[in-house]
C-alpha cells in the first residue's frame, strides 16, 4: 500500500517550490482580511475554571464583541487582553521573558508577568478584583501579528493554564482569540487506516507551520510539527470551481462530478481513494486563487472501510 518515497520526495519537493515562490507559508502570507469570500476574524475570549480556582471562581465564562468590550494592548513583547461588561472585568496578560518578543510556540514555567525572573515567561489572568500573588502556568501563542509602523498588536490567538500559589493547585484556563482566523490542521483515524494508523491529533500555530497554494482549481496544504508532516491535495471536480457548503464524492484524482482528494501523512499515502470532501468556508483573490479554505473530509483508502477523518482551517 506504501507509495514510493521517491514520488514523495519529487511531490514535497515541488510544493516546497511552490510554496517558496508564492510566499504562502503561514509565518508570510497575509491573512484572509485580503480575501473576498466567506472567512471573518474571530474576537473571543472563554475561560474555564476548575472547582477550588480562585480566581475564576469555578466558573466557565465566555465573551464575544457581542456581549463584551475586548480589546488589546501592549506590544510583541507584552500582550494583554481585557474584557469588561457592566458587572465584570478581566485581565490576561503574557509576556516573554524579559528582553525578548513573543512569538508562535509554547512558554512553560511561566511565573507572575509583573515578577518574572530570569528567562521565564510571564502569565497574569486576574478579574473582577480576584488575583494570583504567585503564578504557575504556561501559555501558547498559535498566532500573533503587530502594525509595522506604530508595533501594536493587531492579531493574537493564545490558550493559557494559570494556577494561584502553588504549582498544584486548581487550574484557570483560558482561550484568546483577537482578530485571528483560525489556523488548524485536526485527524481522527479509525483502527485499520493506514494513513493515520488509528491515532489522532490536532495542530495549531504554537506548534506547527502550515502552507498552502494553488493546484489547478483546487488547493495543496500541507503541515508540520509534533514529528509529523501531512500533506494534502483538494480540487473541484473537473470543469467546476469549489462551492462552500457542498459535499462532494471523491477519489484520488478529481473527474467529471467527482472531486479529488488525496491526504497523506508522514510517507504513507494511498494509491487509491474513495472518500467525502466538504468545503465549509472559501476565500478567493480577484483572481480566483484560493488564499483562504476551510474543509473536512472523509478518506478511504484502496477501498477499505477505515478512514481517515480531517478538518482543515487554513485562515478560514
Amino acid at each position: 500500500m506504501r507509495r514510493s518515497m521517491g514520488l514523495r520526495r519529487a511531490w514535497t519537493g515541488a510544493l516546497a517550490s511552490l510554496v517558496i515562490g508564492l510566499g504562502l507559508t503561514a509565518a508570510l502570507a497575509q491573512p484572509a482580511a485580503a480575501a473576498s469570500g466567506t472567512p471573518k476574524a474571530v474576537t473571543k475570549y472563554k475561560q474555564v475554571s476548575a472547582e477550588g480556582d480562585y480566581v475564576g471562581q469555578g466558573q466557565t465564562l465566555s465573551y464575544t464583541p457581542a456581549t463584551a468590550a475586548v480589546t488589546v494592548s501592549g506590544n510583541v513583547g507584552d500582550a494583554q487582553l481585557s474584557v469588561s461588561t457592566d458587572t465584570d472585568w478581566w485581565n490576561v496578560e503574557l509576556a516573554a521573558p524579559q528582553g525578548e518578543t513573543l512569538h508562535p510556540g509554547v512558554y512553560r514555567n511561566a511565573e507572575r508577568a509583573p515578577l518574572r525572573t530570569g528567562r521565564s515567561p510571564g502569565l497574569d489572568v486576574s478579574g473582577s478584583g480576584r488575583g494570583c500573588n504567585e503564578v504557575f502556568g504556561q501559555f501558547s501563542i498559535n498566532q500573533i501579528e503587530t502594525d509595522p509602523s506604530t508595533g501594536a498588536i493587531t492579531l493574537l490567538d493564545a490558550t493559557y493554564t494559570q494556577r494561584c500559589e502553588s504549582a498544584t493547585a486548581p487550574t484557570l484556563k483560558g482561550v484568546v482569540k483577537y482578530r485571528a482566523y483560525p489556523l488548524s490542521y485536526a485527524y481522527t483515524s479509525d483502527a485499520g487506516d493506514y494513513i493515520g494508523a488509528g491515532g489522532k491529533a490536532t495542530y495549531t500555530g504554537s506548534t506547527s507551520t502550515f502552507s498552502a497554494g494553488p493546484y489547478g482549481d483546487g488547493v495543496r496544504y500541507a503541515v508540520s510539527g509534533k514529528r509529523d508532516d501531512w500533506s494534502a491535495t483538494l480540487t473541484p471536480p473537473t470543469g467546476e470551481q469549489f462551492e462552500v457548503g457542498r459535499t462532494y464524492q471523491a477519489e484520488r484524482f478529481a473527474s467529471t462530478g467527482t472531486a479529488g482528494l488525496d491526504v497523506d501523512g508522514d510517507g504513507r499515502g494511498c494509491n487509491a481513494v474513495t472518500g467525502e470532501l466538504t468545503v465549509t468556508k472559501l476565500g478567493l483573490d480577484a483572481d480566483g486563487t484560493v488564499k483562504a479554505f476551510a474543509a473536512t473530509f472523509v478518506q478511504h483508502c484502496e477501498g477499505g472501510e477505515p478512514a481517515l477523518h480531517g478538518t482543515i482551517h487554513y485562515y478560514a
